[in-house]
């Protein structure tokens, strides 16, 4: 729950960040200033929105599976392991002994 409520959190911040972002360029333009540096604050805002949102993510990935040998055998038999119907030879060699 927490990660989701974070990821939430940090989309609305980078919205915000958006925003704010075009309201102060729309500013500049209409002072006839169209060349003007991003506030700090927005992009202090939207480095922040950035890191929470990947804690967000991190927090609300599912666990990682086991990827060892081991691990995969606790699934499966040896039989299914072990089978190989690629190297299966279906041709009848009783002709050839006569």
């Amino acid at each position: 729950m927490l990660g989701r409520s974070l990821l939430l959190f940090a989309i609305l911040a980078l919205l915000h960040a958006a925003f704010s972002t075009y309201e102060h360029f729309s500013h500049l333009k209409a002072l006839g200033k169209p060349e003007g540096s991003l506030p700090r604050d927005i992009m202090f805002e939207a480095i922040i929105a950035l890191a929470v949102g990947i804690l967000g993510a991190t927090l609300n990935a599912p666990p990682l599976k086991e990827t060892t040998w081991s691990s995969e055998m606790k699934t499966r038999s040896i039989d299914e392991m072990d089978a190989r119907p690629g190297f299966a030879s279906y041709v009848n060699r009783g002709r050839n002994i006569s």
